[in-house]
């Protein structure tokens, strides 16, 4: 199983990284376009600290989102809000998660997320970490792919090739990052098999859909096109 304490000490201190960047804005940074199309950085932040707060319901037995319409409506009510704000809030939702991640429970206990998926409830603390990472990628305030922590990039490979294992869409993959490791993904589409290496950081970044894998090297085949997370 999962060691979802530990990965509770990395979402700590992940958040904390992020937070203490966030800081050096102003409110009219906050405004701003992030990388993610259509939202601001007010968005991504409200985001998060939303996003915390739903998987303390993940945690405590409650539906993750009322519905989609009012998981949006919050971020869009939010996202406007001065930096302050959108600071306290973020920490306060942070403490929520931890509080409720320290809760004595059954972690190997099956959970539901958005959309009827469902996970091991160790791996809850997982998710949140990528979700703080990735997000404060996509502030673009620089902090980048390269930056995140070595152990996040490699599980985060991990996590997503296989979401993509087997997907009709995408044929066998071979993935290798030039240092020794090696993942495998995709299956279900005609063609490949298709070796793709490069970097960890540009991996992720394909696989995560923040790059458009043009460092990446392929052979057997163009870089597989991949279906939206």
């Amino acid at each position: 199983m999962t060691d979802h304490v530990h990965d509770l000490v990395s979402v700590r201190t992940a958040s904390e990284r992020l937070l203490t960047a966030a800081a050096a804005l102003d409110n009219a940074a906050v405004s701003e376009s992030s990388r993610l199309p259509g939202w601001t950085r007010g968005h991504l932040l409200a985001h998060l600290a939303r996003n915390a707060d739903a998987l303390v319901n993940v945690l405590e037995g409650r539906p993750m989102y009322l519905s989609a319409e009012v998981r949006d409506a919050d971020i869009e009510r939010d996202a406007p809000r001065p930096l302050d704000a959108q600071l306290a809030d973020l920490g306060k939702s942070a403490a929520r998660f931890q509080d409720a991640g320290a809760v004595p429970a059954d972690w190997s206990r099956t959970v539901e997320l958005r959309n009827g998926v469902v996970d091991s409830a160790s791996r809850v603390p997982f998710r949140r970490w990528a979700e703080v990472e990735l997000h404060h990628v996509d502030l673009g305030i620089g902090y980048e792919l390269e930056d995140v922590p070595a152990e996040f990039t490699a599980r985060e490979i991990d996590f997503l090739t296989e979401r993509f294992r087997g997907h009709p869409d995408v044929p066998a993959t071979r993935l290798g990052d030039g240092a020794g490791r090696i993942w495998t993904t995709g299956g279900g589409a005609g063609g490949g098999p298709v070796a793709v290496e490069g970097p960890a950081a540009d991996l992720l970044g394909w696989l995560a859909g923040r790059r458009d894998g043009a460092a990446l090297r392929t052979e057997g085949g163009p870089l597989p096109a991949l279906p939206p997370l």
